[in-house]
């Protein structure tokens, strides 16, 4: 009996999976480059490693709160003029894992996505959640389960809006936020307890598409009315104070 077929066999098996971590090594470090390249020239911070505590100090969003063994990494800290006003940003990748039991095995799939999280000079800490709609929103609406209505029928028809103070969302998403939104198709923007998150939830993003999605929330912040932003203005304060830590 030939026992050289098994071996072969084994030792080709091998060979791929040690070309594939080494791919994929190489790969993670030209992220890790080109992410902190890009920290050089928006004049932010970035640290490749690990941070644990990300999901508590962010636990408003549900994005942060899903799987277990979560982490923020690749991360990107800094500051971004918006209309003369001073942002806290920080984004970067997230990374959780989420284990299923069908009852004979258990299987853990590991998950990473990209996210931008800016924090715009404002005293209002209320909860906003603008986002395609679905149909499963469709049919909470025909029982009763409905968000917020707006003038625009294309709008309220493709777009799904929650708010705990109506009026602010009717301050905020006027008629030329509506264009803007209809124009650009963001897939979820939440603002939550002084904090805005834009992330698309299932995806990372490409090194090029942060300064990318940057440049829209950007512009997202300068459609809010002016009125709004002086009327809810809160005093600067360092960058570190407002990250949380």
């Amino acid at each position: 009996m030939d026992s050289a077929g098994p071996v072969v066999l084994i030792v080709a098996v091998l060979a791929v999976v040690v070309v594939a971590i080494v791919f994929g090594a190489k790969q993670a470090q030209k992220r890790r480059d080109a992410l902190a390249a890009l920290s050089r020239r928006l004049g932010w911070r970035f640290d490749p490693d690990k941070d644990r505590g990300h999901d508590e100090r962010f636990a408003q969003f549900a994005m942060f709160r899903q799987g277990h063994g979560r982490a923020a990494y690749n991360t990107l800290e800094g500051e971004i003029t918006i209309n003369d006003r001073v942002y806290r940003g920080q984004m970067g990748d997230f990374t959780y894992k989420v284990t299923r039991n069908n009852g004979k095995s258990r299987t853990t799939t590991t998950y990473r996505v990209s996210y931008l999280l800016l924090r715009p000079p404002l005293v209002w800490r209320g909860e906003l959640r603008i986002r395609p709609e679905h149909l499963f929103d469709k049919l909470a609406g025909a029982i009763g389960f409905d968000d917020i209505d707006f003038e625009s029928a294309e709008f309220s028809r493709k777009f799904h809006v929650k708010c705990d103070d109506k009026r602010f969302a009717y301050d905020v998403v006027t008629p030329r936020m509506m264009e803007f939104l209809l124009r650009s198709s963001p897939q979820l923007v939440e603002y939550d307890k002084g904090w805005c998150l834009l992330s698309q939830g299932n995806k990372r993003w490409r090194p090029e598409e942060f300064e990318t999605h940057l440049g829209w929330l950007g512009t997202f912040f300068e459609h809010w009315p002016e009125h709004l932003m002086k009327d809810m203005a809160e005093p600067q304060q360092g960058l570190a104070g407002a990250l949380g830590r």
